[in-house]
């Protein structure tokens, strides 16, 4: 494939625009990425019935400071806080604040650190108290969703191949994919190309190939696709009000597949894991 030098990094980037990275980058990937998923981990004990967001954000924004790390979110483009956090209908980029947790909320939290220049970028869902039998059901078909896309991730196969995988599967639950909001490249940049949609045709958008660093991250709603921003130019929600999911992991192409940045060190990534 074609492609040009990207001066920055000193690195290939292909026709595309998407980096290139060196198999010994992969260490710097596993280790930011390990450290958001372990925070994430922290974490899940902490989302309890009357627990408020901003409580947690307090929590995450210690933990990253703790572990000498930065986080990315603060100060990116104005952003306050060390995640995002978002609760039942709200899709992405919650902020926190004073909201209470009731019992039955479900909620993302989105963190990503900068560990040596590497950024780790993942979100997963939570339950505060009892979930219900529709939240359980939407967050399901959400997290295999994501392992449906990740089982498309190898060299050779397009970006519009993950998405594909993605959409067909979540429409086959009576689902929708939120077309608004996307996954994106990575590495030592926090959003970078591509774009990485979650819905598309088999064999379009770009070709995968070994060293490429990017996230999958796919938002699913009971209801339709469709999202609005609220006045504060962060929050996306839901049209329809209903509820949405999101799974979230960083990945680099390998020679055979793909390796996973942001496991869960304590298997937690599933709000089910107690």
């Amino acid at each position: 494939m074609e492609f040009r030098v990207d001066e920055r990094n000193r690195g290939r980037l292909t026709r595309d625009g998407i980096r290139i990275y060196e198999a010994a980058d992969f260490a710097g990937m596993h280790k930011a990425g390990r450290l958001a998923a372990e925070i994430l981990d922290a974490v899940a004990p902490l989302v309890q019935v009357g627990q408020t967001t901003g409580a947690l954000d307090a929590e995450i924004e210690r933990m990253v400071a703790e572990a000498g790390a930065t986080s990315a979110t603060i100060g990116y483009k104005g952003y306050q806080h060390a995640s995002c956090i978002s609760v039942n209908h709200v899709v992405c980029h919650g902020i926190p604040g004073p909201k209470v947790l009731k019992d039955g909320d479900v909620l993302n939290i989105d963190v990503t650190v900068v560990v040596d220049g590497w950024f780790g970028d993942t979100s997963r869902m939570y339950v505060a108290g009892k979930l219900s039998r529709r939240a359980e059901r939407l967050i399901q078909v959400t997290h295999d969703a994501l392992f449906k896309g990740i089982a498309a991730v190898k060299p050779g196969n397009t970006f519009g191949d993950i998405g594909h995988a993605i959409q067909t599967f979540v429409e086959a639950n009576r689902m929708s994919v939120v077309r608004d909001f996307c996954g994106h490249g990575l590495g030592r940049v926090f959003h970078a190309p591509p774009n990485v949609l979650h819905y598309g045709r088999p064999g379009t958008g770009p070709v995968l190939e070994e060293g490429m660093f990017f996230t999958i991250e796919p938002m699913v709603n009971l209801g339709r696709p469709e999202t609005k921003v609220l006045a504060d130019d962060w929050t996306a929600v839901t049209r329809d009000k209903s509820l949405s999911a999101q799974f979230e992991h960083s990945v680099g192409v390998t020679a055979t597949g793909c390796e996973l940045f942001t496991l869960s060190p304590a298997g937690k990534f599933h709000p089910t894991w107690g």
